[in-house]
């Protein structure tokens, strides 16, 4: 065997034995990339600050208590009352007119809001409004003018919104004077309208 022949021999074996030694090698693996170092730790090198407390919970609330009753206070459930009870003592107070006369004065324009106030809030009560007069005048007469009387009351809650329906009227004339005497301080107690629930 010649020497060049032996050179090529020799040639090939390494090169085999390269390529097998390449194709066992295994394939790199990718090294993850680290992150990013945060603006935290680069300035100056400072620890990272700690985390900001949690808020702690607020308390519970007490629930306000409801406040007591005032002792000794003036309501009055009227519905809790007999007719006669009612009428006794009627929250509705009476509305008094001038001598011969069937119109509603300014004082008396109060007495019936405070009237029609209450009837609003006892909206199932029925009224009967009584017109009265002193013992002066005719019998006739004084029938005619207890009825102005009494409708002129009963207008005047109507406007303030008491519906009529709840609203009756009649005429006494001076059939039953609140007071008996013939002076001119009972005249005028006898000049009236008066407020009587028939119904409640």
């Amino acid at each position: 065997m010649s020497v060049r022949l032996v050179r090529l021999i020799a040639v090939c074996l390494v090169m085999v034995a390269t390529t097998t030694a390449c194709s066992r090698k295994k394939p790199p693996v990718a090294r993850p990339t680290p992150p990013p170092p945060s603006a935290s730790t680069t300035v100056g090198n400072a620890p990272p600050p700690p985390p900001a407390p949690l808020p702690e919970p607020e308390p519970p609330v007490a629930s306000v208590p409801a406040e007591p009753a005032i002792a000794g206070s003036n309501v009055v459930d009227y519905n809790a009352r007999s007719l006669d009870e009612l009428n006794r003592e009627s929250p509705l107070q009476p509305v008094f007119y001038g001598y011969d006369s069937a119109d509603v004065a300014g004082d008396m324009q109060a007495t019936l809001q405070k009237n029609a106030d209450i009837l609003k809030q006892y909206p199932s009560w029925v009224v009967t409004i009584e017109g009265h007069c002193d013992e002066r005048g005719t019998a006739e007469y004084n029938l005619t003018l207890g009825d102005r009387r009494a409708q002129a009351a009963r207008a005047y809650l109507i406007s303030l919104g008491i519906p009529a329906e709840r609203l009756k009227t009649v005429s006494y004339g001076s059939e039953f004077p609140f007071d008996p005497g013939s002076t001119e301080e009972a005249y005028a107690k006898n000049r009236r309208a008066h407020f009587v629930v028939t119904s409640k």
